[in-house]
């Protein structure tokens, strides 16, 4: 077996000093790293694969098999047969909300906890879409742009805004931890919240079985729910039709969740007014499209970062790393249910 020093990191210290820091293995450079990584070298001994020259196979079966953690990132997939070669694994603990990118079913054979930090970002995550729907509402994006573009003394057909967000219809898709705040937060504007989920939540908010139904009686849509084989285009072309051509769409969730092809179209068409997004099917792609519409505002998947969500998501990251040899103290343990990996396209070259 290779020396794996010069791709691992931490606060070396002889044994009569300290034991050994707990080593965790961390294949992809996760965001949380851009400010907190000098914190988790001084509590962990990173194994950090990316910066290997090695092929990644070859890096895991020979520097990672005693590894009993690791740190995950959302490009990180995590499949069976990366498992296999993580024989000694105990915690999977991912750095963002969604586990789409991770085999539970596995994950369950195995006894593996499998955890997320979604009590890290979550009043953030709804902050961005309340900010989305208001930039696509009132045409902020393309109001700016006048002004830093001197147009605004020359352009006497400035963009105006698409209508009042106040006691409109509005229908949040998936009613978890994110959902409810997005509601909660729309409730400062009077409007008017209905929902659908896999399951009707104790709240006063009308519930909807069906999300073509919930479009129907909604101005506008936004899109909170996980991703997974059941919810995979949830959002699809007679959904948006059902919306109507004022309505507008708002994803916080995942790109997958939308059938973006049709949502293009449906923008062109004007089939729905308008869309807000912060996902998309093939990250870090988007379709040109939707460059030129200024019904239409888009940000890089960031919904949720801002330096007090990253700090948090490192206290939470921390300690479900420290304490994973008793599961039962883990802090948002993320179930290990039946389900299965999903197989999406992401991080290819645009």
């Amino acid at each position: 077996m290779g020396d794996c020093r010069s791709y691992s990191h931490g606060v070396e210290q002889s044994d009569e000093q300290q034991p050994p820091l707990p080593e965790v293995l961390v294949i992809h450079r996760p965001a949380i790293f851009a400010f907190h990584e000098k914190k988790f070298e001084k509590k962990f001994h990173l194994l950090k694969a990316w910066e290997s020259p090695l092929p990644m196979e070859e890096f895991l079966r020979n520097h990672a098999r005693s590894v009993k953690a690791v740190l995950c990132s959302f490009k990180t997939r995590i499949t069976a047969d990366v498992l296999h070669m993580l024989p000694s694994v105990e915690l999977i603990a991912c750095e963002s909300t969604g586990v789409e990118n991770i085999d539970l079913v596995e994950c369950r054979k195995r006894g593996i906890t499998v955890t997320n930090a979604a009590s890290a970002f979550v009043e953030d995550v709804a902050d961005m879409a309340i900010g989305l729907l208001l930039s696509v509402l009132m045409k902020i994006p393309a109001a700016d742009r006048d002004v830093r573009f001197k147009l605004w003394p020359k352009n006497m057909t400035f963009p105006v805004g698409h209508f009042k967000l106040r006691e409109k219809q509005v229908g949040v898709v998936g009613l978890g931890n994110i959902g409810l705040q997005v509601a909660k937060r729309l409730e400062a504007f009077g409007c008017s919240i209905s929902y659908t989920s896999r399951k009707e939540k104790l709240s006063s908010y009308k519930y909807y079985p069906n999300i073509q139904e919930l479009a129907l009686h909604c101005n506008i849509l936004i899109v909170c729910c996980s991703l997974t084989e059941q919810t995979h285009h949830i959002i699809n072309r007679n959904v948006m039709e059902a919306l109507g051509e004022d309505g507008i769409v708002i994803n916080i969730g995942r790109g997958p969740l939308i059938d973006e092809k049709e949502l293009v179209k449906c923008l062109v068409e004007g089939k729905i007014g308008g869309a807000g997004l912060d996902v998309f099917e093939e990250e870090p792609c988007v379709p040109k499209e939707l460059f030129e519409l200024d019904n239409v505002v888009l940000t890089p998947h960031r919904a949720g970062f801002t330096e007090q969500a990253f700090f948090d998501d490192f206290q939470l990251l921390v300690g479900n790393i420290e304490s994973y040899h008793s599961p039962q103290s883990l802090n948002q343990m993320w179930p290990s249910v039946p389900g299965s990996l999903l197989r999406f396209k992401v991080g290819r070259d645009c």
